[in-house]
């Protein structure tokens, strides 16, 4: 019993070791990352979706997906805020290849997560951006080819949230949202630094590099099918990735993991297939697996 006792507090002493390393690491990251994303929900959230609103009657064609590809990138709102605020812009008149590039770029990314992700490096941070931006626009360029006469998503019963940011005082609009954003994030983050401390202290570099590195395709599915379950929140998974990649993940492959995991997030799936109904709902699936997995192969070729 005493032995046993001594390798768990021993284990314990290793895990809690690996975890304020990784903290003190990644930490003010996830403070800056909190404090930025706050201030654009609080005091530019209504003008970057005023932007948006006003393309609509521009004769820009398929060229406006790139301006809603970085709207959308620019929101602050998740999922959940998304969809309602996509339902208003279309019973406005939003063209839905407009409006599929601009949900797609917000699902995918967004200032808070890229400020995490600067956590990864700079490469990874410019392989992120790029393929979440490209991802937006080749979502909009499918809408315009195969829906250009049809609607693509259906918003009916999806009315626009109220927004929490309301306190008259600016300052404490702020300090309130950034304590929402703590107590949305914190346990994410603390979890995927428990986690990333686990991998480092049981699992050897070389399975992560015959898992998930080396240029080979296989290494590429791998990431992109893993990201699926295990993606909950995106501030939660930079210490994974950072450990992943420090261990011999490819960027490809974490390319491929940071598409897949916010696109199919199990908390966005409800409201997804909601919106787009059984058939294209799978075809959402279908792109995001796809897309995945070209933009992930494509990157260690490049890289």
């Amino acid at each position: 019993m005493d032995e046993l006792l001594h390798i768990l507090r021993r284990e314990f002493i290793y895990l809690r070791y690996y975890s304020e390393l990784q903290l003190r690491q990644i930490f003010w990251y996830w403070v800056l990352g909190i404090a930025v994303g706050s201030f654009i929900s609080v005091f530019a959230k209504d003008g970057i979706h005023s932007l948006f609103r006003r393309m609509r009657g521009k004769a820009w064609g398929l060229f406006g997906i790139v301006p809603a590809c970085l709207l959308g990138i620019a929101s602050p709102l998740c999922m959940y805020g998304t969809i309602p605020i996509a339902a208003s812009f279309s019973r406005q008149g939003m063209r839905h290849d407009w409006l599929a590039a601009f949900m797609m770029a917000s699902i995918l990314l967004n200032p808070q997560l890229i400020v995490y992700s600067a956590a990864l490096g700079p490469t990874v941070l410019a392989v992120r951006i790029v393929s979440c931006f490209l991802c937006g626009c080749a979502a909009g360029l499918l809408i315009h080819l195969f829906y250009r006469d049809r609607n693509f998503f259906d918003f009916s019963g999806f009315a626009e949230r109220e927004s929490h940011d309301t306190h008259p005082n600016l300052l404490i609009r702020y300090l309130l949202n950034i304590g929402r954003n703590i107590r949305a994030t914190g346990p994410y983050f603390l979890l995927g630094v428990l986690l990333s401390a686990v991998f480092q202290r049981y699992v050897q570099p070389e399975r992560m590099t015959a898992l998930f590195g080396g240029n080979e395709a296989w290494g590429v599915l791998m990431a992109a099918t893993v990201g699926v379950p295990l993606y909950a929140c995106g501030g939660g998974t930079i210490p994974l990735l950072r450990e992943w990649l420090w261990e011999g993940m490819s960027v490809g492959s974490a390319a491929a993991f940071m598409l897949t995991g916010p696109a199919t997030k199990i908390t966005n799936l409800g409201a997804l297939k909601i919106v787009l109904g059984l058939r294209r709902f799978l075809l959402y699936w279908a792109f995001v697996i796809v897309f995945a997995i070209v933009t992930g192969v494509a990157v260690n070729l490049i890289l």
